[in-house]
């Protein structure tokens, strides 16, 4: 005959057995933090972008020396460090950084106050959604160098103009990450929260956004980039006196000139400070939030 277990076994022995399977349980949920040497995040963050530039610049440097095509289509990567060289050495690398760098943060935070409640709105409240939701996606496939001439028209040749511009390619992205991280919440979160008693402004500041933290976060990334991008539309587009000289106007003046590697130059320019947003502000926020959820080490 089979042995009784169950009656062999005593119940002290039986709540062990089991508060052991719930402890590796909660063991599994818990997330593992891997403490990362300080050169190996180094070497992992930018290494692979130097090693990606400096073979860029080799192939450069064997087309630019094959003759394919005529120089002034091609420099020399020499003749667009000079130009670079010359800018920084008089200092006007500076102010056309500055210039365009503070617009961007400007015109994003001003985003971001605007985009967030957008897309609260928009997650939770189904008229809302049914209005705008569609909008908010045209707008956000809509080029933004469409809206620079109706800006002008509106603005002038003022900031307004840039700012307008900045924010037209900024929000709907950051509102449409909002809303695809809060569809993606479990319905239990916000049902526990009203329990709790956790509404309106409650629930969205301790329940929605830190759940839909990850979407909100690409859509801020992406959000970041556009608004980037329609900067640099808006001030190659717009340009004058009243506007400053950034990095667009830089690039137009170069183009103005028949100067390809003040060209080339002003393109690396925007390039780098795309590229250095990315690596030090974006970067590490995904990877808090990913370590806090246990999904990185």
């Amino acid at each position: 005959m089979p042995l009784d277990l169950e009656r062999q076994r005593p119940d002290d022995a039986g709540a062990d057995t089991d508060a052991a399977a719930v402890a590796g349980l909660d063991a599994l949920d818990t997330p593992t933090v891997v403490a990362t040497p300080w050169w190996r995040k180094l070497l992992s963050t930018w290494l692979p972008p130097f090693v990606a530039l400096t073979l860029f610049v080799v192939i450069w440097q064997i087309v630019w020396a094959s003759a394919i095509t005529s120089e002034f289509k091609v420099p020399a990567p020499a003749a667009v460090w000079d130009e670079f060289a010359a800018t920084v050495a008089d200092g006007q690398v500076w102010t056309i950084l500055w210039t365009s760098i503070s617009r961007a943060f400007i015109g994003f935070a001003i985003a971001l106050l605007i985009a967030t409640p957008l897309g609260l709105l928009v997650a939770r409240v189904a008229v809302v959604r049914a209005a705008i939701g569609p909008l908010l996606t045209g707008m956000q496939s809509l080029p933004s160098v469409a809206w620079v001439p109706a800006a002008v028209l509106w603005f002038g040749l003022t900031d307004a103009t840039i700012y307008f511009v900045v924010l037209a390619g900024s929000i709907p992205s950051i509102a449409n990450g909002l809303v695809a991280g809060i569809d993606q919440i479990p319905p239990i979160l916000p049902r526990v929260g009203k329990v709790l008693g956790a509404g309106g402004l409650t629930a969205a500041r301790h329940i929605l956004l830190p759940a839909a933290l990850p979407g909100y976060l690409a859509g801020c990334k992406q959000g970041w980039a556009f608004s980037w991008r329609s900067l640099m539309a808006a001030e190659i587009i717009a340009a004058g006196p009243l506007l400053g000289f950034g990095l667009g106007a830089y690039l137009k003046q170069g183009s103005d000139f028949s100067n390809m590697p003040g060209v080339i130059a002003a393109i690396f320019l925007i390039l780098i400070v795309g590229i250095g947003i990315e690596l030090l502000v974006f970067r590490p926020l995904e990877r808090r939030v990913l370590r806090a959820r246990g999904l990185a080490s």
